[in-house]
């Protein structure tokens, strides 16, 4: 078997398009085909799980998104018109990128999306399309155009997504939509007392909830069955219900049974009830995750958008996590933080290595790479957590990056180069591996600190505490000890590749005279920034310009290791004390700032090299083989060529929302 998985990554083809700032690409499901049937069927229903709930989070982004993804279905499947001139072409790939980010906002910058066509242009697009098809028939549609019109070409409007910053009212200048009629001071005053700080499990108030005001009082709207989402809701848990029936074992049962009740009472309760039970569950070689989870695209880091994966275990490369997690307490024991914010117990941290069979929600077209959860500090110190690396998408993001020419233009020297191309696949997996495994789950919180205490600023330190835990550890002599690692020589890949990121090409995401927004990219900058300015002069970092292009490179990793180590222990402080002004003043001078001229300079050279910044996936087609009384035989794997023809594809099968 595994000898033909090598002659089908030898002959499989990645690339799918590549348009304005993204690449789209395929993933493989490798050994899929010696899975057992009932975990196929179970990795199927779950599938259907996961396209069923697009149009959530699809409505959660800004809440004019669905009838506009809409009318772009509408005019792309019945427009009679020229669809070879420049106008149109223009129009396709607006398209495409609201498509890929669930919205009309980027998914990383947060930016609304400036249209390369004139709206006289799409009005003609829409004159020129079936009226019969139009997406609403209960609604006026020279009103509804108008209005559509205003939300994408009006400037002045909705310009941004999630506002980070500080000094405004971060509600009112975000699009996203958890809140409405709300201003900050009235979210924040609602949830003043939660959570209970005096309460050892404390609930997520308002996790999977939209906040309105009607009728001068503020209130909730329930995300669940018969509520809020309810039409989407009912189909995810359809196909939930279907997944018990094949389910591996009693626990798995359980789980499903528990977060078909969250689905349908929207309890919060059953959802803690749920991650335990979920976090526990090891056995299994069929996975998944299902519901309203990270807070990222809230400003105030309250609201979770939803999200979905479907994965089965990585037999072979899972050895490296369980190496990992077997040593968990020594890890904990020797980081660098203070002794009374480490675990004296690290409770149940369990990892694994993946290959992905769905993507949905958030984690749909661009996926992470890794993934720890539960989000609770209280069961993750009381029940642990899951830790995973996804194989299959990591194996086609570095399949595809090969000869692209980016490591020549921007290493510093030829011994990085040859470092990186020996054993850069390497230490990135393992850093994602201990970011995920080891970092998130790693350190406490002082007694009643609240875990919300960072606000705007709490994913970013978050995951920039996760990254300095992995960088940390990835050049100690442990990681060698432990097989992690062949030498040492591979830690420095890992080291000269995160500071090449962190302060150079990363920048490539960001527009000229734009703030660096999105929360990942805010830690990176934080952690390369702080480093470099410990380390300049002679300390342990170089930044220099050669033949009029800028490079960096370490001249001592040791020192480096240091200043990663003394960043991590202020971090954690941060986190378990709820420092917010501390933690606002290190985002704020190292993660968003960008300077103007290497920024420019940075964007000059990528787009010589002709590669998109930015990489998403097209999702494999699972179709079901059934005898003749309709029984499941067998899940047949399809995979697609065609970005756009998937996402009109979902649009037609998994809309359940309503759109008003």
């Amino acid at each position: 078997m595994q000898e033909q998985d090598k002659a089908e990554k030898d002959d499989f083809v990645y690339f799918v398009d590549q348009f304005g700032d993204i690449r789209i690409l395929k993933y493989r499901l490798p050994d899929f085909g010696s899975l057992s049937l009932n975990q196929k069927t179970q990795i199927y229903f779950l599938s259907q799980a996961a396209l069923s709930g697009r149009d959530i989070l699809w409505a959660q982004n800004f809440r004019y998104n669905l009838i506009i993804r809409k009318f772009i279905e509408f005019i792309l499947s019945s427009f009679s018109g020229e669809r070879e001139n420049e106008e149109f072409k223009a129009f396709l790939v607006w398209s495409k990128r609201v498509l890929f980010s669930n919205g009309i906002h980027h998914h990383y910058s947060q930016d609304k999306f400036k249209p390369g066509f004139t709206e006289l242009y799409f009005r003609s697009l829409i004159d020129g399309c079936d009226p019969g098809r139009l997406p609403v028939q209960d609604q006026d549609a020279a009103n509804l155009t108008e209005a559509i019109c205003k939300v994408i070409f009006d400037e002045s409007l909705f310009n941004k997504k999630v506002e980070l910053g500080s000094g405004t009212d971060l509600v009112k200048a975000s699009a996203v939509n958890h809140y409405e009629n709300v201003t900050q001071e009235e979210v924040e005053k609602f949830y003043s007392g939660f959570p209970d700080r005096n309460d050892p499990r404390p609930v997520s108030r308002g996790l999977n909830t939209k906040v309105i005001k009607k009728d001068g009082k503020v209130t909730e709207l329930v995300y669940r069955s018969g509520g809020l989402y309810g039409e989407a809701i009912d189909r995810i848990i359809f196909w939930l219900t279907k997944a018990m029936s094949v389910a591996e074992n009693t626990t798995r049962r359980r789980e499903l049974e528990l977060l078909v009740s969250f689905y349908k009472t929207g309890d919060l309760r059953t959802w803690d009830e749920y991650n335990i039970t979920w976090a526990g569950n090891n056995t299994s070689d069929v996975d998944y995750i299902n519901g309203f989870i990270e807070t990222y695209e809230d400003p105030l880091g309250k609201k979770a958008t939803w999200e979905s994966v479907v994965d089965y275990t990585d037999r072979v490369a899972t050895r490296r996590m369980e190496i990992i997690t077997a040593n968990a307490q020594w890890f904990e024991d020797n980081s660098p933080i203070d002794k009374k914010y480490r675990k004296e117990k690290v409770t149940g941290v369990a990892a694994r290595v993946i290959n992905i069979a769905m993507l949905g929600g958030d984690c749909y077209p661009a996926s992470p790479l890794g993934i720890n959860l539960p989000n609770a500090d209280w069961i993750r110190k009381e029940f642990g957590s899951k830790s995973v690396t996804l194989a299959n998408i990591a194996e086609a993001h570095d399949t595809a990056n090969r000869g692209g020419g980016l490591l020549n233009e921007f290493a510093a020297t030829t011994g990085e180069i040859v470092r990186a191309e020996k054993f850069a696949f390497l230490s990135d997996s393992l850093h994602t591996d201990l970011h995920e495994c080891i970092g998130h789950a790693s350190g406490k919180l002082a007694e009643g600190c609240d875990p919300k205490a960072l606000k705007n600023y709490h994913s970013t330190l978050e995951e920039a505490r996760a990254d300095l835990f992995g960088l940390y550890f990835m050049l100690d002599p442990g990681i060698l000890d432990l097989g992690l690692l062949p030498c040492r020589e591979a830690a420095m890949a890992g080291y000269d590749a995160y500071l090449r990121n962190g302060l150079l090409t990363q920048l490539v995401r960001i527009k000229p005279g734009k703030n660096i927004e999105e929360s990942h990219m805010r830690a990176r900058a934080i952690i390369s920034g702080w480093a470099y300015e410990k380390g300049r002069n002679g300390n342990g970092i170089e930044l220099f310009r050669k033949d009029g292009k800028t490079f960096v490179t370490i001249t001592d990793y040791e020192k480096v290791r240091r200043y990663f180590g003394d960043l991590l222990k202020e971090i954690q402080r941060i986190k378990s004390e709820g420092d917010y002004e501390a933690g606002r003043k290190l985002v704020e001078n190292y993660g968003v700032k960008v300077d103007r001229e290497l920024n420019a300079e940075i964007v000059e050279r990528y787009e010589k090299l002709g590669m998109a910044p930015f990489t998403g996936f097209v999702n494999p087609r699972l179709v079901p083989v059934t005898d003749e009384s309709g029984s499941i035989t067998d899940i047949k794997v399809e995979y697609t060529d065609d970005f756009l023809g998937q996402m009109l594809e979902y649009g037609k099968y998994y809309s359940f929302l309503p759109v008003v």
